[in-house]
């Protein structure tokens, strides 16, 4: 093995030039795939946390994930009935506080009862359809980021006024609403108020800040015109990962639909799975042209050192052994261009969370990235094997060759 080592180091070192510009070109794919792994995993991450912080980790409404058998397809099992009006219910959820109690002595969590109405927003001249949310701002803070996110005053500013409502502040830019200003509610039963705008919130998620205002729960119930109404519970975790799970046992205690923000942001979710594979695709595209580079320097020390092998295998050296240096070459390559590249990787990133961005809209003037070995260890693991990959061939077809036809040859 020390001959191995001894032999192969020789043959790098003999030709510098040539051994740096190989692990140059490995280190620029490691490091520049190392910077794309972390820009684009960063930028997931910021877009994951954005949604968590916008939604409740688990939202429970009145709703039934099923609607409810018909009497005689529980008495008779092969029985079918189409075409029947479910029966017609009570809105809201049945004994929210009972509920509540029930839940919070094993729920890990915090959990707030709301009231959820869909409205018109009318203020000059014009109509925005509007899901006004009641809210206990005493429990809020426990089920999402709302208190932080509020711009202009703190949440607890709807106590200060009559039928206060906050806007989304896309929301209050579309229909030009500003703090002290009075809006219409209205809602398809007929229900209409006045309400006093005391704030506004920004969640980073444009859907939510220009369609979503948050109100009393006293004062959605009177737009649902149904007094002590509570159509919707919501729960935040420590963990949000858990939340599927969790939602499944709510779902199960309750009988009332339960949905974690993963079914709830599931579609967009998904098409995180195409752009990793995306990301995936170009990083190994970069490593696997920097491999290119690895062939041809053992492609070219391979021939120039064709006597030596030569003299190697008279002496009685293996194919095994003949191979195994050059393979240990291309190893010391992809070895020196991977630990090159996980410096220029991290100089990158750091060059690139440097840059800043104008943006009202983002909380952070900086670009998201992410810190984590995993980029490292896999843009490593990935110019190490394509290292090997490009001088296995050179050495394979360099140790197969018959000693005199090398020594024909160069006479």
């Amino acid at each position: 093995m020390n001959l191995i080592l001894d032999v192969a180091w020789t043959h790098v070192r003999s030709r510098v030039r040539q051994t740096g510009f190989a692990v140059a070109g490995v280190a620029t794919g490691v490091g520049f795939s190392i910077m794309m792994a972390s820009l684009m995993h960063g930028s997931q991450d910021d877009f994951t946390k954005r949604l968590v912080n916008t939604l409740p980790h688990i939202t429970v409404t009145d709703e039934r994930r099923k609607p409810p058998p018909q009497p005689a397809e529980q008495l008779f099992a092969s029985a079918e009935i189409h075409g029947l009006t479910p029966e017609a219910r009570r809105p809201g959820i049945k004994n929210p506080l009972a509920t509540m109690a029930a839940l919070e002595s094993w729920l890990p969590g915090g959990i707030a009862p709301s009231v959820k109405v869909q409205a018109i927003i009318r203020y000059a001249n014009h109509d925005v359809s509007t899901t006004v949310t009641g809210i206990d701002p005493r429990r809020e803070a426990s089920v999402s980021e709302l208190p932080k996110q509020m711009r202009g005053a703190a949440l607890n500013a709807l106590y200060r006024a009559t039928n206060a409502i906050v806007l989304g502040d896309r929301l209050s830019e579309k229909i030009g609403a500003r703090i002290g200003a009075n809006i219409t509610l209205q809602t398809s039963q007929g229900a209409r108020i006045t309400a006093q705008v005391v704030g506004f919130f920004h969640t980073g998620v444009r859907q939510q800040d220009e369609s979503t205002a948050y109100v009393l729960t006293k004062t959605g119930q009177i737009l649902a015109q149904q007094t002590g109404l509570i159509n919707e519970l919501r729960i935040r975790l420590p963990d949000p990962l858990h939340s599927r799970e969790v939602a499944a046992r709510v779902e199960r205690d309750t009988g009332y639909k339960s949905v974690s923000w993963e079914e709830a942001y599931e579609d967009l979710l998904s098409t995180f799975i195409i752009r990793n594979i995306i990301m995936y695709a170009v990083v190994g595209a970069i490593l696997l042209v920097a491999s290119f580079g690895t062939y041809n320097i053992i492609s070219t020390i391979t021939h120039e050192k064709a006597r030596d092998i030569a003299i190697m295998k008279s002496l009685g050296l293996s194919e095994f052994t003949v191979r195994s240096i050059f393979v240990v070459e291309a190893l010391i390559i992809g070895l020196a261009g991977a630990l090159v590249g996980f410096v220029l990787g991290y100089l990158l990133c750091r060059a690139l969370g440097t840059v800043r961005i104008t943006n009202p809209f983002l909380d952070s003037d900086r670009l998201p990235l992410t810190y984590t070995y995993v980029h490292y260890l896999l843009a490593g693991l990935v110019a190490l094997v394509s290292s090997v990959a490009a001088g296995y061939q050179p050495a394979r077809k360099a140790a197969r060759v018959h000693p005199v036809e090398i020594i024909r040859g160069a006479t």
